[in-house]
């Protein structure tokens, strides 16, 4: 006996679901690459991308994931050797200094604070202590998918000014753009990295780089440039050049329809929405924890993310919820990655997501718990519920 028949509902941390207007302008015939349709969608995706990261530096897209842009901001703007500072916070600032690594780039971790957001005290004392600045560049990430703890990118710069620190500022925003507030140019932003697969509602595919003035001089003496990341080739005057190569045209012309539907909703009501549905969301799990061995990733509620909710429990129960979800009730949930393997339940509140969906996927977990009879507090569903009532007169 199964309830999971019917329309399935993906609730994970990316890629995350897609409107129809997105899916139905994917299925579009082959165009001339060269101009046209194609040229207009490109140039109309550059100049929407960066009313959301809120920049008027430059945009680059690639045919790439999150990984490539990554690589695509290191290599434009460093060189073998050079040394960059990574404020660890979770899972992925790792990841992506491991990339620095690969590349000849040196790199210092300021260790987390396990459950925590990055501390902006140990960060400011140790760029005061870089006084020969060594350090180029600093790499965070706004939020971190793994566990769902946001950052201070404001917090940061201010250290770097406080001190008189002259490294870039990087920030991965690939799990937060489209879901949180970012101000990349008053925030002081020097590259940006993000993805199309999370609050941009795209599919997997392509990434982004927003490029800062500051990043560009650096681009100039950078050793590492390669062919196909390389900022210059992609600023030529040809239409192809803008991707090294074929435009993944399809690609664009969903990501076009994205953007058209969050500016049409505009961004601030873009960010209200997600505020609301993450508050729901931490009502919930706040209710389930005050019973039983579960408890929150991020030990601080201001340090929570918008983007992403994780929950914690004994090793293996994680997996009998997420299995109870998908096979019973036919949604699908996040799984703990990283060294919470197996320990978490990662529930997703980003991109083309509204209150109906996350109350559906807040009591499959419910359910899920009940059935299972795993210890938690009763209510949560109807603790989301009462939130959204209150938020939404």
């Amino acid at each position: 006996m199964t309830l999971a028949n019917g329309h399935r509902h993906l609730a994970i941390p990316g890629p995350t679901n897609m409107p129809d207007e997105v899916l139905n302008a994917l299925h579009q015939a082959s165009v001339d690459i060269y101009g046209g349709r194609s040229e207009i969608a490109s140039r109309a995706c550059m100049k929407d991308l960066k009313k959301v990261f809120r920049t008027k530096g430059a945009m680059y897209i690639y045919a790439a994931n999150g990984h490539g842009a990554w690589e695509a901001a290191l290599t434009n703007t460093l060189s073998k050797g050079d040394k960059v500072q990574v404020l660890e916070s979770g899972l992925f600032p790792i990841v992506w200094g491991e990339n620095a690594d690969s590349l000849g780039i040196e790199t210092e971790v300021l260790a987390e604070r396990p459950g925590r957001a990055v501390d902006l005290d140990a960060v400011t004392a140790r760029l005061a202590a870089d006084s020969a600045h060594e350090f180029k560049a600093i790499l965070m990430v706004q939020a971190d998918t793994a566990t769902g703890v946001v950052n201070d990118v404001k917090g940061v710069r201010s250290a770097l000014d406080e001190t008189g620190h002259p490294a870039m500022l990087m920030v991965d925003t690939i799990a937060s753009l489209g879901c949180m507030e970012f101000d990349m140019d008053g925030w002081g932003v020097d590259v940006t990295v993000a993805g199309a697969q999370k609050g941009l509602m795209t599919p997997p595919g392509l990434s982004f780089t927003a490029v800062s003035a500051k990043a560009k001089r650096a681009h100039k003496t950078a050793g590492l440039v390669t062919n196909y990341w390389d900022w210059t080739f992609r600023d030529g005057k040809e239409h192809y050049m803008w991707y090294a190569g074929t435009p993944p045209v399809q690609m664009v012309f969903a990501l076009r329809k994205a953007l058209e539907m969050l500016l049409a909703e505009g961004l601030d009501n873009v960010i209200h929405r997600h505020a609301v549905l993450a508050g729901a969301t931490r009502a919930a799990v706040t209710t389930w924890t005050s019973k039983g061995d579960t408890r929150f990733a991020v030990s601080e509620p201001a340090e929570r993310s918008n983007s992403v909710t994780c929950m914690l429990m004994p090793r293996g129960e994680s997996s009998r919820i997420l299995d109870y979800c998908e096979n019973n009730l036919g949604v699908t949930i996040g799984r703990g990655i990283g060294r919470l393997d197996d320990r978490a339940i990662r529930i997703a509140h980003m991109g083309h997501v509204n209150a109906y969906n996350q109350l559906g996927t807040l009591a499959a977990i419910e359910t899920a718990m009940a059935a299972l009879d795993i210890e938690h507090g009763p209510g949560g569903a109807q603790s989301a519920i009462e939130y959204i009532a209150n938020h939404v007169k």
